[in-house]
């Protein structure tokens, strides 16, 4: 099988690089005002689907009354949204569809769907989609640009068979997650239990500790340290290099640096604590720091910092104003804390839970790189699949 130029770049000489405006049509939906939306349904209304009702599945649902067929959409439908977060596909859905989707028309005799939402949903095309939405305030993407974009049209029967290969994945990364969400609310439940002394574990003999908690604050649990030593000097990070580059908020792990000196690895396991919004990691391993706004933290004689650790992530403390916590504020909360023995067992078990979560979200990654890889094979024609 051979492969010719084309816009898309080599293509197998059985498939056609197409614009979009000549194989499908779009759709605008519905924009009503919050005040006329229906809280409750009626027999003529249809669900009101926004990018919120999508992301919050648990939110109180939304109705329109009356809307034309126009801007009602089916399960089996594609949507994308055009404005704000421009480029995220949602299939799955039923109702009257907001003004921020366009809804995509195409021949399904001659498209297949879920061939259609993987190729939208590529980093390629999100980056194309993107680009043409522009960098203003609000991204925002019009049916002129849309129709512009490039399709690999592949034989419909070719279609059908990549869909069901990347389908394969879709499915194993649902569950995947399903376990991973289920692994998250099992530790979380075992943190209710042990972290607050309800359920008690059993000592080195078998028998179950007996002895009795105190209440106490985290300043007298840990040490403090200032960050300043161990600050990076130039933010090349590289994946090669081998110092991770930490800060305590959600990304973590920033990069890796190949600076040799600073490294802090004098006491650990260490916890780093963001000074301004309390946000807290536990760190087991040598590593640098990107910010000043960082305490680390180590634990005093007799203490478990991986017990502290956890018994920090259960407290209810709301950040107020852009102020230095760690000092003044966070160090005199009081978290409950039993025998030196009794902790390290409660942290042992987390720490079992942990290494679960930690395997499934490896797990997971790396479907999705294994899917990505085979989306940029598949559609586009570089790997081509046996038709039965």
């Amino acid at each position: 099988m051979g492969y010719k130029p084309s816009d898309l770049g080599m293509l197998p000489e059985a498939w056609s690089s197409v614009k979009f405006g000549e194989i499908v049509k779009v759709r605008q939906g519905l924009q009503i005002a919050i005040s006329d939306r229906l809280k409750t349904p009626t027999p003529t209304s249809k669900e009101y689907i926004t990018i919120q009702s999508i992301n919050r599945q648990n939110q109180d649902r939304e109705y329109v009354e009356s809307p034309s067929d126009r801007v009602i959409c089916s399960s089996s439908d594609v949507l994308m949204t055009r404005t704000g977060n421009t480029g995220i596909v949602v299939t799955g859905v039923e109702g009257a569809f907001h003004n921020n989707f366009f809804l995509i028309d195409f021949n399904r005799s001659k498209i297949d769907s879920i061939f259609l939402v993987n190729y939208l949903r590529s980093s390629r095309v999100q980056h194309v989609i993107l680009t043409k939405a522009g960098a203003s305030t609000i991204p925002d993407l019009n049916h002129k640009d849309f129709y512009s974009i490039d399709f690999p049209l592949a034989p419909f029967e070719e279609q059908k068979k990549i869909a069901q290969i990347l389908s394969t994945w879709d499915q194993a990364m649902t569950t995947t997650e399903r376990l991973l969400d289920l692994a998250r609310q099992q530790k979380k439940a075992l943190m209710q239990q042990l972290l607050t002394g309800k359920k008690r574990l059993v000592d080195k003999n078998g028998v179950k500790f007996q002895g009795d908690w105190h209440r106490t604050e985290l300043g007298e649990l840990l040490d403090y340290k200032q960050p300043t030593p161990y600050l990076v000097d130039s933010t090349e990070y590289r994946d090669e290099y081998k110092t991770p580059v930490l800060t305590a908020g959600k990304t973590f792990i920033l990069g890796y640096t190949d600076e040799t000196s600073g490294i802090y690895q004098e006491e650990l396991p260490a916890i780093i604590f963001d000074d301004f919004t309390t946000d807290s990691k536990f760190v087991d391993f040598p590593f640098k720091a990107k910010s000043s706004a960082m305490k680390i933290l180590v634990a005093k004689k007799g203490v478990s910092i991986k017990y502290v650790f956890e018994a920090m992530q259960m407290l209810n403390f709301a950040v107020g104003g852009h102020q230095r916590h760690w000092i003044s504020i966070f160090s005199n909360l009081v978290v409950p804390i039993p025998s030196k023995e009794e902790q390290e067992k409660i942290a042992t078990v987390l720490s079992v839970a942990d290494q679960e979560i930690e395997t499934l979200q490896s797990q997971l990654d790396g479907l999705k790189q294994e899917k990505k890889a085979l989306m940029q094979a598949l559609l586009t024609g570089k790997r081509r699949v046996q038709i039965n």
